[in-house]
């Protein structure tokens, strides 16, 4: 597979069915409702989801609902804050439910909206969508640092720091409050990090060593996922609903240098990076064998996210400009 050259390739390959996801949708009943379907991800899953029905034969209901509605084409979207009294109940009724909607950048000076988006109103969707099937993104910031090499499995302590992590905590809790008291159906998933071409920690790692700015080491060590592939997981992940909250960590299997990575991209723009600080012994990472084992690896590979990206930065082809900010080292976001 090569790299897309324009953004319209991209959106075709990060919404692109494999085998295993049209045998899902063709065993999937009932509608997909995407709630918080307009951030980095959100847009390319509805049309993963569409796409795979399509390709099943299936005429399968995919409603997009977030706040500005952006129209999308061959996607149902509505326009809705959430958090609006009443809202919820004004959406349609949804077998399967994917919870996108997050706060996390902005957390220092506004906690009070970060805990009322990752925390209250997961409780509200819990109840309203109590007969539903829901996928829940969380993130791995709940486990906190850990030594490298190695990674947090499932059953690793959770230890957040800052309240965006522990915020996101609280969001994992109130769905278990949820399935103990309503019956809801969920999973969770630890999610770190899913990137693109025009967003990530790898661009972000690229568009430091193209622009000779240092890269800063403090978090020598990261996990990542191509966007497509965690899609993937979190619509097949509508299989594993239970009510006790399955839990899965979400990223690819490999433990990646941040050092190791400015090098490869500094090779292919022919420049020499530059380095800040030096990496710890310990770093923010999961260990995802469990899905590994559930749905396969990951169909894009690190070596080739760096060739892409770097071709796509060189090229000045277009950025989101939203820095992950991945080297935070002290929960403040």
């Amino acid at each position: 597979m090569t790299g897309p050259l324009t953004e319209a390739e991209l959106e075709e390959q990060l919404s692109r069915p494999t085998a295993a996801d049209i045998t899902h949708a063709a065993a999937l009943e009932g509608e997909v409702l995407v709630l918080g379907a307009s951030g980095k991800m959100g847009p390319s899953l509805v049309h993963l989801a569409k796409r795979a029905a399509i390709a099943a034969g299936r005429d399968t209901r995919v409603i997009a609902v977030s706040r500005s509605g952006v129209e999308t084409e061959g996607i149902e979207t509505i326009a809705c804050d959430l958090l609006e009294p009443g809202a919820l109940a004004r959406l349609p009724e949804a077998k399967n439910v994917i919870f996108m909607a997050a706060r996390k950048f902005g957390t220092s000076g506004s906690e009070h909206l970060t805990w009322a988006m990752n925390t209250y109103l997961p409780g509200m969707v819990a109840e309203r969508y109590r007969d539903s099937k829901i996928v829940a993104f969380s993130s791995g910031n709940v486990y906190g640092k850990t030594m490298v090499p190695g990674g947090s499995t499932e059953s690793s302590p959770l230890a957040p720091v800052g309240e965006y992590a522990q915020s996101v905590l609280g969001r994992e809790r109130i769905f278990e409050y949820g399935s103990a008291r309503w019956g809801t159906q969920v999973v969770l998933l630890r999610l770190n990090y899913a990137v693109e071409l025009r967003y990530g920690v790898l661009v972000d790692i690229a568009r430091a060593v193209f622009g000779k700015v240092p890269v800063d080491l403090r978090m020598g060590y990261v996990n990542c996922i191509w966007q497509r592939d965690a899609n993937s997981v979190a619509l097949r992940s509508l299989s594993l609903c239970s009510r006790a909250p399955a839990i899965l960590n979400l990223t690819g299997p490999e433990t990646l240098s941040t050092r190791w990575i400015a090098e490869e991209f500094g090779r292919r723009f022919g420049v020499e990076p530059i380095f800040r600080g030096e990496e710890g012994r310990d770093a923010l990472l999961n260990n995802a064998a469990r899905s590994h084992e559930l749905f396969g690896l990951p169909t894009v590979t690190p070596d080739q996210l760096i060739d892409w990206i770097a071709a796509w930065v060189s090229r000045g082809n277009p950025l989101l400009n939203k820095p992950t900010h991945f080297d935070v080292h002290d929960g403040k976001f």
